[in-house]
């Protein structure tokens, strides 16, 4: 079966009736789990093997980035902000680099052993000191110094099996409003976004599986948000990046996406201008409308694009976590061994 355009969430730790028909449903191409989610490693394990026995080519995500933005906590490594390795990088670049990919090996092992597939990592947004909602999610200030941060995550990543998705295109760190909130507008030129924000997007972009474009206008740029504008994701992220991986929407519920109308606007929207799969989170009505709109669309994203994201399980989670590599990693990026 095809994988569908819609990517939801679950109401809690084990499937609904309801659920299970959502996740069988062709137009649905993946899951989101998020803390409410997550009891143990062996339930949402559980959770990962039943939403497989339905569906077993399903994309299952997490944000999984570190510091507070971690959603399965309890038995897992306590990951820090990836600022911490900004800040080491100022008096120890090569060990910086190092930590770096230790963290991005050490989270995608410890995410790929239950089960579910990609986590929403890394940011690539730089981080300005203006915006909250970004802060000490991002690597550094210095774009040049973030991308080579980056880069070692992301090989982290891909040596542990996991697909890295990057986020938010064409970066949210220049604006203070936060777009779970409000729709924030960045008013500098194409030319100073190019020289700063973008710069680890055109970096890395044939590097990343995933990418996730921002709910920001860039109003001297174009009228739409990143994430609902042709030219954002098809002149600029396509054809000038040469990224042929997944674009995922950022969830449409979210405060940033309201102005673009209903959710099923939203979806088409997000759909035409270039996404290949949509999230709606935190909303089973506006899930549930936009499976109705998708039904009536009758078209499904590009198979090929998804192939990257399935997860390459490495070693269960027994194995990984009596592995002496991980014990070593784990001692050396977690704040202990767990949260």
């Amino acid at each position: 079966m095809p994988l569908g355009a819609l990517m939801l969430d679950l109401e809690g730790t084990t499937l609904t009736g309801a659920e299970k028909e959502l996740v069988a449903h062709p137009h649905v191409g993946g899951v989101i789990l998020f803390a409410r989610n997550y009891q143990s490693v062996e339930q949402v394990s559980a959770l990962v093997q039943a939403m497989r026995a339905i569906r077993p080519e399903l994309i299952i995500a997490v944000d999984q980035e570190g510091g507070r933005v971690q959603r399965f906590r309890e038995g897992f490594v306590k990951l820090p902000p990836m600022k911490v390795f900004g800040d080491l990088y100022e008096t120890a670049p090569d060990e910086a680099r190092q930590r770096s990919y230790q963290c991005g090996w050490l989270m995608a092992s410890e995410v790929l052993a239950t089960g579910v597939d990609i986590s929403f990592a890394p940011i690539l947004d730089v981080d300005c000191g203006i915006s909250e909602v970004i802060g000490n999610r991002a690597f550094h200030a210095d774009p040049q110094i973030a991308v080579k941060l980056l880069r070692e995550f992301i090989r982290g990543m891909h040596d542990a099996g996991m697909a890295a998705t990057g986020k938010h295109f064409p970066g949210h760190g220049s604006v203070a409003a936060d777009s779970h909130l409000a729709l924030p507008v960045d008013d500098r030129s194409w030319a100073e976004i190019e020289a700063h924000d973008l710069l680890p997007f055109v970096a890395l972009a044939r590097e990343l599986q995933g990418i996730m474009p921002a709910h920001v206008i860039y109003s001297k740029v174009d009228p739409n948000p990143a994430g609902f504008s042709s030219f954002w994701l098809q002149d600029v992220l396509r054809e000038r990046l040469r990224f042929d991986g997944v674009i995922f929407s950022d969830d449409l519920s979210m405060e940033g996406a309201v102005a673009t109308g209903s959710f099923s606007e939203r979806a088409y929207a997000a759909l035409d201008a270039g996404c290949d799969m949509v999230l709606v989170c935190n909303h089973r009505v506006g899930a549930l409308e936009v499976l109705s709109a998708l039904e009536e669309r009758g078209e499904f994203p590009v198979q090929s694009r998804f192939d990257a994201l399935r997860g390459k399980f490495r070693l269960g989670w027994d194995a990984l976590h009596n592995d002496a590599n991980w014990k070593l990693v784990a001692a050396t990026i977690g704040v202990g061994t767990t949260v």
